[in-house]
This record gives C-alpha cells, structure tokens and sequence, in this order.
C-alpha cells in the first residue's frame, strides 16, 4: 500500500494539483477543483492537519475506506491529524462533484481556546463510514460558514483575522455536532437496530466463558461487533438511552449478577469470577454502586 504522507496543507494543494494556498495554516477548497481519476488503485492519504469536508457527487460514487457513498444528498467527513483513510473513485473518467474542503493545521489553533477544545469533538474519531448527512437546509447553513471562512482569510489580515476565522470554525463544529444529534433521531430504525444488537451481543458474551478468560468486554470490543467506532456507539446510546457503552456494559453485568444471586447458591467469590473479575471487592463495590444493595443484602431480600 502507498501512504501518501502529506504534513502542510501546501503538501495537499500540491498532491490534488491546486493552486497555491492563499494561506499556509488554513484553506477552503471548492471541490469541483479537485480531479479524482477514476480506476487504478486507491489512494491512501495520512495528512498531519484537520479535514472537514462536504460533498456532492454527480456522476457515480466514490469509495472511502470499505463504505460506498451515492452523494444523493450532502455528507459531511471530520478526519483528524494522524488519520488514514483511502478515496477509491469509480466511475466516468473524472468525477463532477460539488461542495466544500476545510483544512486546518493544528499550528492555526496554537494558543486559542479551540486548540484543546477540538479534541473534545468525538466525531473527528468516527470512522468515515459514520459520515454525517445534511437536509438542504443545513447544507446550505454548512455551506455560508465555509465561504464565510474563505472570504476572511483571503480578505486583508489583521489582528481580528485570526479570531473570526477560529469564531467560524466553532460555530461549524457545533452545527455539526447538533446536526449529528438530529441524525440520531431521525435514523430510527438504522439505529435501533444497533442497540438490539448491542443487548445480543452483551448477552451472548455474558453467557459464554469468555467473561471468565478476557473479563468484562470492553467499549472497543463491543464497538468492533457491531462494526462502529468506540465515539460513534457512545453518541448513539447517549442520544438514545442516555448512557454511555460503558454503562449498558454495567448494566448487563448487574442484570447477570442479579440472575446468580437470586437463582443459585453461588458465594459472592464465585459469582465475581464468573464475571470475569479478578477480585470480589471490586464486583461488591460496582453493584453496590448500581443498586445500593451489597451482593449479599440483594440475595437476602429473596429469602
């Protein structure tokens, strides 16, 4: 596989055939610019700067990663520094496309509040087959902020310059962050679908002796069965159910306790190893937490 290493966004300008960036730390691209040969082999990029892209495609698809987009409606991509991902475009011999690319060098965030504060938004560790989908509305919402970022930056720069454009970038992202909450919701079925097969996967491995060999499973684990990112799975149960993957772990680790405690003559030690705990303490300690009662006060109660 050829990794194409691209580490300033001059690097991309170069690598897609652009002009010039009109600045060195940030640039808007309109993507209708950017050529993507079709067939031959995909391209691997690895870019040491902030992605945030939206597109449509015209004329066939495009491939990123294992997922296949028709582009029938606006999609949004965040990819941070340090990521991987691969554009495979098939199709006519150059794809008509239309919408937006956002790139920003971490050096643009130095010593603003949006420097740590970007890293708090779980999307850019989404992987790209959990893009975001826009109505038309909020791709044209999505769309003034880009021009608006542009026209700042190729306007005279001062010393407000820099602040409007982070002020734009933050308004972008919490856009973004409101439309993935809405995304949650609306794509009902999609998503519930996720969340029965979160409880089968649960319950499965609760049932079986890999509690006991590998102990509790993990959020990666549970997010690898059902083919999502660890972020992505915790937004979706949090805008759901409004717990995290971490706690619907708890929960189906509290419901099998409970099930021993009532049903057998299992000691509280027992039980723990069972459940993939290396010390009695610790399980007495989480389902005293989640219940209020001790181990021994909820079998109790049954008698």
């Amino acid at each position: 596989m050829k990794l194409n290493r691209l580490r300033t966004i001059a690097d991309f300008h170069r690598f897609r055939n652009l002009p010039r960036p009109g600045h060195p730390l940030i640039s808007v691209i309109d993507v209708a610019s950017i050529l993507y040969p079709s067939g031959g082999e995909p391209q691997h990029i690895l870019a040491e700067f902030y992605s945030v892209a939206l597109k449509r495609i015209y004329n066939g698809k495009m491939r990123y990663g294992q997922q296949q987009y028709d582009f029938d409606e606006g999609v949004m991509f965040f990819i941070a520094p340090g990521q991987v991902y691969s554009v495979e475009p098939y199709g006519e011999e150059f794809l008509r496309q239309s919408g937006w690319l956002l790139l920003i060098h971490p050096d643009f965030l130095w010593n603003t509040s949006l420097a740590k504060r970007i890293k708090q938004y779980d999307y850019f560790d989404y992987s790209v087959n959990e893009a975001l989908f826009l109505s038309d509305k909020e791709e044209t919402i999505i769309g003034g902020i880009f021009q608006n970022i542009q026209q700042e930056y190729h306007s005279n720069i001062d010393k407000f310059s820099q602040s409007i454009i982070i002020s734009q970038i933050e308004t972008l992202l919490n856009y973004s962050e409101r439309f993935y909450q809405r995304q949650f919701i609306t794509r009902k079925i999609t998503n519930h679908k996720i969340l029965d097969r979160l409880e089968e996967i649960l319950a499965d491995y609760f049932n079986s002796d890999r509690v006991i060999k590998n102990g509790l499973p993990t959020v990666e684990h549970v997010a690898a069965a059902l083919n999502v990112s660890p972020n992505y799975l915790s937004g979706l149960l949090k805008s759901l159910t409004g717990q995290s993957t971490q706690q619907h772990i708890h929960n189906k680790l509290i419901e099998k306790a409970k099930e021993k405690l009532s049903t057998t003559d299992l000691s509280v030690s027992e039980i723990a190893y069972e459940l993939g705990f290396e010390h009695p303490q610790s399980f007495s300690k989480l389902f005293k937490t989640k219940t209020n009662f001790s181990p021994l006060e909820f079998r109790q109660s049954f008698n």
